[in-house]
């Protein structure tokens, strides 16, 4: 069974793509950004980014029916290499028990305001 999560970002409908799709007991989060969608707003510090991210994972992981935990893969997308050990303690406080299969690239972000874009899949557990 296929199902289509939003976040309520103007981007998703505007785009065409969902903030996660659930296929079986696997759920596949889009590239999530650090905006506040309801507010769509964006943070200029890196660190308030990334943990705005996994608040954006979190909250379509949930309407999914799972959590963090239930991550087995994630990238990481950052403008600036060097960018990316400044944003290790929030990866680590939000994954670091999870340890999913990671990789990080870096690459130019569609607006110049994000820092960093985080996408995971995960597993359901027990399904």
């Amino acid at each position: 069974m296929r199902r289509l999560i939003s976040s309520g970002s103007t981007f998703e409908a505007e785009i065409g793509f969902s903030r996660a799709v659930v296929d079986g007991d696997w759920v596949f989060v889009s590239g999530t950004t650090g905006f506040d969608y309801r507010a769509m707003t964006i943070s200029d510090d890196l660190i308030e980014q990334a943990e705005q991210c996994f608040r954006n994972i979190e909250q379509a992981l949930t309407e999914a029916g799972c959590s963090l935990r239930d991550v087995v893969r994630v990238r990481y997308i950052l403008p600036k290499a060097e960018d990316f050990p400044l944003c290790w303690p929030v990866l680590r406080k939000y994954l670091g028990d999870i340890r999913p299969a990671a990789t990080m690239f870096v690459a130019g972000l569609i607006d110049p305001r994000i820092e960093i874009e985080i996408e995971v899949t995960a597993k359901r557990a027990g399904r």
